[in-house]
């Protein structure tokens, strides 16, 4: 008689890893910007800095794993370099470590957060399997990874809650103006009805007008001028076009600017997609020049070249806006230093590092009024406080009749969120 016999199942350590928390985890690192800091981590050594190889995406996790206490104080004593006594045991563990590490990449795969390129070519000749010089540290320093859409929409996601967390309650909705529609939502007096209107008709406001006209009593005569509309609040369309600064400053003096930005932009990314579908997001990034880059590869946007080409960076983005058929039209620049190049007729780039070059100030501010005259808000985020560039900043906010806000890293996405949903008219200086 065939029988089977059930053993009790023992659940994988892999299997039981949260990958959205461990994602989060790793926003850090999968968002690297060429910040030339971070040395004394335990993979820096081997693997160098803004390494995107499934080598060093490997020992991230890891790092993550050690720091989220998720592996047995055995594998944590192994990852130390320290010995359990026996050869056979210590063998054992690097390959359960070296499996672990492998399924959980393999599960982001498979999940759809990341994807990877071709398969390495293996070396030729002779080279130990393991080991810092083995095949298998080769092969994965060949093999790049990528962040999927789905990849970046959760880290937008992810950072997105964090920044509303920390702001508090924030109301959802499309952005408010001055103006009044007619519409679903009934959120004002109610007025008569026009011709063109839509029909939302306010019913206890209508009745309450043909009674007072002609008195109570049954059957009620309505006529036309006694409909009464509700209205509410009109919702507009807004393009938005977030300029970063890439310039070498964004990561120099000990902080990483740049990256800090660029969840905003996935945050700013995130909120769009799924509370103002109306609305439009591009990103320029600007530099010794600028180019629009698309938001799936914003993720992997690193610093440099070295110079700050703002000129060109409102160029670009008003040619971007000027195509937008949006009641409001905007550009968010977040920036921590001055002009300091300039795009000549030529083509040629003309840079000038020291102090604020009048020529290059000339053709900003030119750049500035450009925006104006086309409808074009701009409200500048700076990450420096320079007396010179607040003097800058001032001076672009009372062009455009923008806003300036002097911020840091912590603050930044706190701030643009909230002039993003609220609007306010309030200037920070």
């Amino acid at each position: 008689m065939r029988f089977t016999t059930y053993s009790k199942y023992v659940p994988e350590l892999a299997d039981a890893v949260n990958l959205q928390g461990l994602l989060d985890q790793l926003t850090d690192f999968l968002l690297q910007s060429g910040f030339a800091g971070g040395g004394g981590s335990f993979w820096h050594d081997e693997f160098g800095d803004e390494d995107r190889s499934l080598g060093a995406l490997k020992q991230a996790i890891m790092q993550a794993l050690m720091e989220s206490d998720q592996l047995t104080p055995e594998m944590l004593q192994a990852l130390r370099g320290e010995s359990t006594g026996d050869p056979a045991r210590d063998k054992e563990l690097e390959q359960q470590l070296g499996e672990l590490i492998d399924r959980i990449v393999q599960r982001l795969i498979d999940e759809g957060y990341l994807n990877i390129g071709q398969p390495p070519q293996v070396p030729q000749g002779y080279q130990p399997l393991l080991g810092p010089g083995g095949q298998a540290h080769a092969a994965a320093q060949q093999v790049q990874f990528n962040l999927t859409e789905k990849g970046i929409d959760f880290l937008g996601y992810k950072t997105l809650k964090g920044l509303l967390g920390s702001i508090g309650k924030s109301s959802f909705g499309a952005h408010d103006t001055a103006y009044l529609s007619t519409g679903v939502e009934a959120e004002a007096v109610s007025k008569p009805y026009e011709f063109g209107d839509v029909l939302n008709l306010d019913v206890p406001a209508t009745l309450t007008s043909a009674i007072a006209r002609e008195g109570l009593g049954v059957p009620i005569n309505l006529e036309y001028t006694d409909l009464m509309v509700a209205q509410s609040e009109y919702r507009s369309s807004a393009a938005t076009v977030l300029m970063l600064d890439c310039s070498h400053s964004m990561i120099l003096y000990g902080e990483d600017r740049f990256t800090p930005a660029k969840k905003v932009a996935l945050a700013l990314t995130h909120l769009i997609r799924t509370q103002f579908p109306g609305d439009s997001l591009r990103v320029v990034l600007f530099h010794d020049s600028a180019e629009e880059i698309p938001l799936s590869a914003l993720a992997a946007a690193q610093v440099g070249p070295y110079h700050t080409n703002t000129a060109e960076g409102l160029k670009l983005a008003r040619r971007i806006l000027t195509g937008q058929k949006k009641d409001m039209r905007q550009i968010i620049m977040i920036t921590d230093g001055k002009p300091s190049a300039l795009t000549m007729p030529d083509g040629r780039v003309y840079v000038n590092s020291m102090g604020l070059d009048p020529q290059i100030l000339a053709a900003t501010y030119k750049e500035v009024a450009n925006c104006r005259r086309n409808g074009i808000m701009i409200n500048t985020f700076m990450l420096a406080r320079d007396r010179s560039l607040v003097e800058f900043v001032k001076q672009v906010a009372a062009i455009c009749k923008g806003k300036a806000y002097f911020t840091n890293t912590m603050t930044l996405g706190q701030f643009i969120l909230m002039d993003f949903m609220k609007r306010k008219t309030r200037r920070v200086s």
